[in-house]
C-alpha cells in the first residue's frame, strides 16, 4: 500500500482522485471509486439545481460508505450558476471535501473553514498553484499539458509543471493530465507529486455513465487523436479528434471569432456524444492519456491495477536498478 501526506489528510487508502468531469461525475461512478479506496468526485453543475445536487449526494451515500468529494467548478459567465447556493448544498450535506476548478475559490473558502471541509484546488500553471496555497487551499491538484479539457495557456507538460509546482508547495500536490496507470503514480511521486488525478481513464470503465460508443473510441484512439480548440480565443480546451472539432480549428485558423463556432462547441452537442454514443455529434473531452487505455475494466480493477504496478516498480525495477550501481 502506498500512503503519502494527501492519503493520510483526505481520509482515503490510495492517492489516486478522479477528479469532477462534467455529466460524467455521478453517484455511479464516484461511489464505485470510493469503494475502491481512491477519492472521487461528484461534479456539482452537473446537477441541474442546488437540490438536484443534495439528491446526488444522498444517492451516492446509498452506494458507499467511504469519502467521496463534490467538485464545484468556478467560471465566469453572463449568467453564472448560483455558486453560493451549491456551497451551501455541499455543507449542509455534510460533504468534507471539495475539489474547486476555474476561477479563484477564494470568496468559497471561508465557509468551507468554518465547516471543517478540505480544499483540493485545480490549476493549470505554478503561479496559480502558489496563489491557491496562500488563500489557503488544503492541497493543489495541478494540470499538465496532456490533460483533457482545459490544459491553460502556458502549454508546460508534467515532466516540467509537477516538479516546478512541487518545490514552490508546502500542501499536498495531485499531478493530473495523461496519467493512467502505475508507471505514471510512480513518476508523479518521483517528481514531487503526492499522488495523481485521472480523468480519461475512470471516464472509460464500465461504471462511467458514457456511452460505451464513446469507451470504444477512446480505446481504439491514440495520443494523436485530440484537437485544441479555442486557442485563438485564449481558451484552449483539449478535445476528442472528430469532424467537429477539427472544423472549429479550421474556422479560428481562419480568423474565424467565437459567433462562428458557438453552435459547434454547445454544451447541448457534447452532452449528445456523452448519451447517444455518436462521437461525431459534437466535442468531447479526451486526453493525451487515450493513447495508453486499451481496454474497459471496472473501476476497482483501475484502482487496484495502478496501486498493484506502482508498488511492484518501487520495489521491483527501480530497487534492482539501485542494486546493479
Amino acid at each position: 500500500m502506498l500512503t503519502t501526506r494527501f492519503s493520510t489528510a483526505f481520509g482515503v487508502e490510495h492517492p489516486i482522485v478522479q477528479g469532477g468531469m462534467q455529466w460524467v461525475g455521478v453517484a455511479e461512478l464516484v461511489s464505485a471509486v470510493a469503494n475502491a479506496g481512491a477519492l472521487g468526485f461528484l461534479t456539482a453543475l452537473t446537477q441541474p439545481t442546488p437540490e438536484a445536487l443534495v439528491k446526488e449526494i444522498e444517492r451516492c451515500r446509498e452506494m458507499t460508505d467511504k469519502p467521496f468529494g463534490v467538485n464545484l467548478t468556478i467560471l465566469p459567465t453572463i449568467t453564472p450558476p448560483p455558486y453560493d447556493e451549491y456551497r451551501r448544498a455541499i455543507i449542509e450535506s455534510g460533504v468534507t471535501v471539495v475539489e474547486t476548478a476555474g476561477s479563484s475559490p477564494e470568496a468559497h473558502l471561508p465557509e468551507f473553514r468554518a465547516h471543517n471541509v478540505k480544499v483540493l484546488h485545480k490549476c493549470t500553471s505554478v503561479r496559480h498553484a502558489v496563489k491557491a496555497e496562500e488563500i489557503g487551499v488544503d492541497a493543489v491538484s495541478i494540470d499538465g499539458f496532456e490533460c483533457a479539457g482545459h490544459p491553460g495557456e502556458d502549454d508546460i507538460p508534467g515532466l516540467v509543471l509537477i516538479p516546478a509546482a512541487a518545490r514552490r508547495l508546502t500542501v499536498p500536490l495531485i499531478a493530473s493530465g495523461g496519467f493512467t496507470d502505475g508507471r505514471g503514480l510512480v513518476a508523479a511521486l518521483a517528481l514531487g507529486a503526492e499522488g495523481i488525478s485521472m480523468g480519461t481513464r475512470f471516464l472509460c470503465t464500465v461504471e462511467s455513465p458514457v456511452h460505451p460508443g464513446v469507451k470504444e473510441r477512446i480505446v481504439a484512439n491514440t495520443e494523436l487523436d485530440t484537437e485544441l480548440i479555442l486557442r485563438s480565443l485564449r481558451n484552449t480546451a483539449r478535445v476528442a479528434s472528430n469532424s467537429v472539432s477539427r472544423k472549429v480549428v479550421e474556422i479560428l485558423d481562419d480568423g474565424g471569432e467565437f459567433a462562428d463556432v458557438r453552435q459547434l462547441v454547445s454544451g447541448a452537442r457534447g452532452r449528445t456524444v456523452v448519451d447517444s454514443g455518436d462521437v461525431e455529434a459534437g466535442i468531447w473531452s479526451a486526453g493525451l492519456a487515450q493513447g495508453l487505455i486499451d481496454d474497459i475494466p471496472t473501476v476497482d480493477d483501475v484502482v487496484r491495477r495502478t496501486v498493484a504496478e506502482a508498488d511492484d516498480l518501487i520495489s521491483g525495477r527501480l530497487t534492482a536498478f539501485r542494486r546493479a550501481a
